[in-house]
């Protein structure tokens, strides 16, 4: 069965090694979790899962692999003999437990009881807490009566029937899916360059121990907070077939606002041309040259086009091309400009990579910025923030 969990996973392109597969048997072979379905899944998810967006895999193989484990318990206490039962309880319960199993009619009547009330509750498919509405049932897992013994489940109560593992609780964390500002995150966070400068306002509780052991007296000691010093130009695409990717262009510009202190934005539509603007209620009135752009900032910005690139070729490819105003240079003139001025330069595409090869501009705008388009999944944000860290 642990070969075959491994190899489906595998197959569903987990990168699981052989050399963590023989750690997860070594740790069950000395005993370190409870012999539990529950526990057995936390454990081979922290040995097997390297990364996160890996989990939701991970949760359904486990689920189809291990289906129907978590019953086996019943099962196995249904086979139990009634004498070894009897035996045990006259060891091991109370006086106080006693009296109430001879209240219920003697050891036997208590089996029969219990044996009836297991067969009731594998033919309705319950068994928390019985069958009863108020829980009042004196068999069950989390049911409670006056005379009544628990049986199994020492955690969780009520509530639990869902498995951990079919939950999904990092379904949205798959590689494949559109981002949410919490993914946007941690994909961005790949892209950090740690530097400390600034005013002198953190403890340094290294050097503060070194200082005081070296001179014998308290010795305090700060340093600039550890900052990142990665600068981003961002340029968001807005309007027309844009209006239906809204949502995740919101969210990728809060988490970048977030992640990235020092970053500037600007909007244009379709395609760069010689003007750019930060106010979209105001971009007829208050544009800015792209020419001002290109050289106002350093050439070791990091530039981040957003766009779906979805436009006729002419608007990227002929002067007059753009639908809004007279360009008297074509777009591709502008994109070739800011390539030639920024190294590092990658276009995020919200559109499915799948629906790219047909619309002709998209392949145009892939060969002006070099073929550094990625799709807008966390997977293709992840490639992105590697392109832009060499």
């Amino acid at each position: 069965m642990f070969m075959r969990f491994f190899t489906e996973l595998r197959q569903a392109k987990v990168p699981v090694t052989l050399k963590e597969y023989l750690m997860l048997i070594e740790a069950l072979d000395k005993a370190v979790i409870d012999r539990s379905v529950e526990d057995f899944y936390f454990l081979s998810r922290a040995a097997l899962v390297k990364d996160e967006k890996n989990l939701d895999r991970f949760d359904q193989v486990f689920g189809r692999v291990f289906r129907g484990m978590e019953e086996m318990g019943d099962t196995i206490a249904g086979d139990i003999p009634a004498e070894w039962l009897k035996r045990m309880s006259d060891s091991f319960l109370t006086d106080e437990e006693k009296a109430q199993i001879e209240a219920m009619g003697g050891f036997e009547k208590f089996i029969e009881a219990l044996q009836q009330r297991m067969r009731e509750e594998s033919q309705k498919g319950e068994g928390n807490g019985g069958s009863k509405p108020d829980g009042s049932s004196p068999f069950g897992a989390n049911g409670y009566h006056p005379e009544g013994q628990r049986i199994g489940q020492d955690k969780g109560r009520h509530g639990r029937a869902v498995k951990v593992w079919d939950k999904r609780e990092y379904k949205n964390l798959d590689d494949s899916v559109e981002l949410g500002t919490r993914n946007i995150k941690v994909a961005l966070r790949r892209l950090r360059k740690w530097v400390r400068d600034g005013s002198e306002d953190e403890l340094d509780m290294d050097g503060t121990i070194r200082g005081t052991a070296e001179k014998g007296y308290l010795d305090i000691q700060v340093r600039p907070e550890r900052r990142n010093k990665i600068s981003v130009l961002l340029f968001l695409d807005i309007g027309g077939s844009m209006d239906s990717h809204i949502k995740v262009c919101e969210e990728l510009f809060s988490a970048a606002r977030t992640e990235f202190k020092n970053m500037e934005f600007y909007y244009f539509h379709n395609c760069l041309y010689e003007s750019v603007w930060k106010d979209n209620r105001r971009r007829h009135a208050e544009k800015i040259p792209t020419w001002d752009v290109l050289h106002r900032f350093p050439k070791d910005y990091k530039v981040i086009f957003v766009g779906d690139a979805t436009m006729s070729p002419y608007e990227i490819t002929y002067p007059g091309g753009s639908v809004e105003h007279w360009n008297e240079e074509p777009g591709a003139v502008w994109l070739d400009r800011l390539t030639q001025t920024f190294e590092h330069v990658i276009w995020l595409n919200p559109t499915a990579q799948r629906h790219w090869e047909h619309t002709p501009s998209v392949e145009v705008m892939r060969q002006l910025v070099r073929d550094r388009m990625y799709p807008l999944t966390l997977d293709g944000l992840d490639k992105a923030m590697r392109e832009l860290s060499r």
